[in-house]
């Protein structure tokens, strides 16, 4: 490899470097989920990320503080679950994969 083209690789790998690291950060994205009270025996959930979008398909689980899951779930086609509000403590684990979980214990829901 002669001198000139050592240099055109070198300065294709940093600028493919550097393209890789903008998109990267154009991906990046947080879970964000909120949960409400519909009424003293319901709840509803809606989960989806920091850069507007949904998260239909996602797990939405209700879970004890001894860690048994009490209502399993996925969220909707609309990115929302709603449940029976379970009696006792309880927290909700919505999980969009490594990384990208939010816990809401009970004493959060929204009324």
């Amino acid at each position: 490899m002669t001198r000139p083209d050592f240099f055109s690789f070198a300065a294709r790998a940093v600028a493919g470097a550097g393209l890789c690291l903008a998109a990267a950060a154009a991906w990046a994205h947080n879970p964000i989920a909120e949960c409400k009270a519909t009424d003293d025996t319901t709840v509803q959930c809606k989960g989806g990320f920091s850069d507007g979008s949904d998260a239909p398909g996602v797990t939405l689980d209700v879970i004890s503080y001894d860690e048994k899951i009490l209502v399993p779930g996925k969220l909707g086609e609309d990115s929302t679950m709603t449940f029976k509000k379970p009696a006792g403590e309880f927290y909700i684990l919505f999980d969009a994969g490594p990384g990208h979980v939010v816990e809401i214990d009970y004493t959060e829901i929204e009324s």
